[in-house]
């Protein structure tokens, strides 16, 4: 099953299953924007609006973009308010927004379903502002060097279904980041539990990182 069937079947249980990795990188994302003045906001990967709805209560206006009708039909059920609009997009194709447009633009568990980061880079630099910010929030690589992937149990009977993933080390964000004019003005790696300690022997589980656009 591709990926986009996949998200299809999965936004029927998406928002009530058991899923660390999607409630630790919602509360990485809230943390690390917290403070920050948002403006107008392109969310890549809103999913079912796990962080839309989030958004929609700071920002001016937010554009969610996912490549899933399902994920964005559950969107749209749970936002209707003026400012916040959905689109349906693969963003490995053209994205087709207007240039040096939004103040964010955020990518929630989406870098690791997709190969080529220059061309993500390369897109996210045409339609930000200039010194505008890009937010990643993925699961972090050392998870990857583990085996863990995005999956769900669509049976119920045990037998998780895995999405083809891409596994993209902390400089590959860094070095492509770079080569389209962005600095990295925060770096973030969160754990499960928010007690454990740092010798604990446990990987962080989300990697988020915040750059600035030239």
């Amino acid at each position: 099953m591709d990926n986009i069937s996949a998200y299809n079947a999965w936004s029927a249980i998406y928002d009530t299953n058991i899923n660390r990795t999607r409630d630790l990188e919602a509360v990485a994302l809230r943390k690390t924007l917290e403070n920050r003045p948002l403006g107008r906001v392109l969310e890549i990967g809103c999913g079912t609006g796990k962080n839309t709805a989030w958004y929609a209560e700071r920002a001016d206006e937010v554009l969610g973009l996912d490549f899933s009708e399902e994920m964005l039909a559950k969107a749209k059920s749970k936002i209707q308010v003026e400012h916040v609009s959905f689109r349906r997009q693969d963003v490995r194709e053209d994205w087709r927004l207007p240039h040096g447009y939004y103040d964010l633009i955020s990518f929630s568990l989406v870098l690791e379903h997709i190969e080529d980061l220059d061309s993500i880079f390369a897109k996210a630099r045409d339609v930000l502002k200039k010194n505008g910010l890009l937010y990643l929030g993925e699961l972090h690589p050392f998870k990857q060097y583990l085996g863990t992937k995005a999956r769900f149990d669509a049976s119920g009977q045990g037998e998780p279904l895995v999405l083809e993933c891409f596994t993209h080390h902390v400089s590959d964000y860094f070095q492509a980041a770079s080569r389209y004019g962005f600095d990295c003005v925060d770096l973030g790696e969160w754990f499960d539990d928010s007690d454990d300690s740092d010798d604990s022997g446990k990987p962080p589980r989300i990697l988020s990182l915040l750059f600035c656009g030239g």
